[in-house]
C-alpha cells in the first residue's frame, strides 16, 4: 500500500506531530471526504507501508523525525511545491529562500530523484503573465540544479472554492488570463528547456491536453516507476480509480483531510474555507487518531 500524505493538505508543513504519532501508533483513521460519518482506519504498520509519498510546501517540521522514520524502515518521497507566487496569492507562505534551503537538505539527505519539484499551479493571471513564469522558473530552476531531477507542473484548475477566491482579487487589480492552447504550450515548451538546462526533466499532472511535443508529457506524481528505480520495489501499475480522469497516478491511500490546511492560499483546490482551515490547525489534537 502506498500512503498518500497528503493531496489534502500539507502534514508535512503543518501536522508532522501528528503523523509521527500515528506512525508509532501503527494506524490512522480516515473520514470519507464525503461523508466525515463513514471513517476506516488504515494501517500505518511498516509491513503494511510500501511508500509514503510525502506532499508539501514546508518539510522543514518533518526533518528532524526522518531519523525516526528511516529507522523504523519506511521508504518515501516528496512531492515539493515551490513557486514565489505574490504575496496576494500566497498570503502565509514561509519565504522561499527558507524553502529553497529546506529543499537542498532534503536532496543531499535522499537523494535528488527523492524529493520532486512542483511548480504547481502555472497561474496565468495579469500579475503573473507568461514573462513572470519563465523569469521566476528560470530562477528557481537554477537554485535547484542538482537537486532534484523532476519538475511537475500544471495549469490552474478553477474548482469552485478556487474560482470565488480569484474573482474576489479583482477588487485588487488581479484578473485571470486565458490562455489559448498554443500559447499554454509554448509556455509549458519554455520551461521545458529551462528545466532541461538545468538537468530536470518536465511532466504535467492531470493535464487533460497533451503538451508533450513541447518537452512536458504527462507524468505521474505517485509513480511505481519512480518508486520501482529508487527502491526496488515492483508494485502494481493501475491508475487510481478515485483521481480525476486525467490522472495518472497508481493507487495510493490518502491519510489527509480537506479543509485543514491554514497556509491560505488562494488558488488551493483542497481549501474551500480558508478560516474554516485555519480553525481546525488551531484546535487539532496531534495526539487524535484522525487528522
Amino acid at each position: 500500500m502506498i500512503i498518500s500524505a497528503s493531496r489534502r493538505t500539507d502534514i508535512p508543513a503543518y501536522y508532522a506531530d501528528w503523523f509521527m504519532n500515528r506512525v508509532r501508533s501503527g494506524y490512522c483513521d480516515v473520514a470519507n471526504p464525503f461523508n466525515s460519518r463513514i471513517v476506516s482506519r488504515v494501517s500505518l504498520a511498516p509491513a503494511d507501508v510500501d511508500v509514503i509519498v510525502f506532499w508539501t510546501r514546508n518539510a522543514a517540521p518533518l526533518l528532524p523525525h526522518l531519523d525516526e522514520l528511516d529507522g523504523m524502515g519506511y521508504r518515501y518521497y516528496f512531492q515539493y511545491t515551490l513557486v514565489q507566487y505574490p504575496a496576494c496569492l500566497e498570503p502565509n507562505t514561509t519565504l522561499p529562500a527558507a524553502r529553497i534551503a529546506t529543499f537542498r537538505k532534503l536532496a543531499e539527505r535522499l537523494g535528488p530523484e527523492r524529493v520532486v519539484w512542483r511548480y504547481d499551479p502555472v497561474i496565468l493571471s495579469n500579475i503573473t503573465p507568461p514573462d513572470f513564469h519563465q523569469v521566476n522558473f528560470a530562477e528557481l530552476a537554477r537554485s535547484l540544479r542538482g537537486y532534484t531531477q523532476r519538475c511537475v507542473v500544471s495549469l490552474l484548475d478553477l474548482y469552485a472554492g478556487t474560482r470565488r477566491r480569484m474573482n474576489a482579487l479583482r477588487s485588487e487589480g488581479v484578473s485571470l488570463l486565458q490562455p489559448s492552447r498554443s500559447e499554454a504550450s509554448d509556455l509549458l515548451a519554455a520551461l521545458s528547456r529551462m528545466a532541461g538546462d538545468n538537468g530536470m526533466e518536465v511532466f504535467t499532472c492531470a493535464e487533460p491536453e497533451d503538451f508533450s511535443d513541447g518537452g512536458a508529457p504527462a507524468g505521474r506524481c505517485i509513480d511505481n516507476e519512480l518508486i520501482e528505480r529508487v527502491f526496488g520495489m515492483k508494485l502494481p501499475d493501475r491508475k487510481d480509480p478515485h483521481q480525476r480522469k486525467a490522472c495518472r497516478c497508481v493507487i495510493s491511500r490518502d491519510v489527509g483531510a480537506y479543509n485543514t490546511c491554514p497556509a491560505g492560499c488562494i488558488y488551493c483546490y483542497a481549501t474551500g474555507d480558508i478560516a474554516r482551515a485555519e480553525t481546525y490547525f488551531r484546535n487539532h489534537d496531534s495526539l487524535g487518531a484522525r487528522l
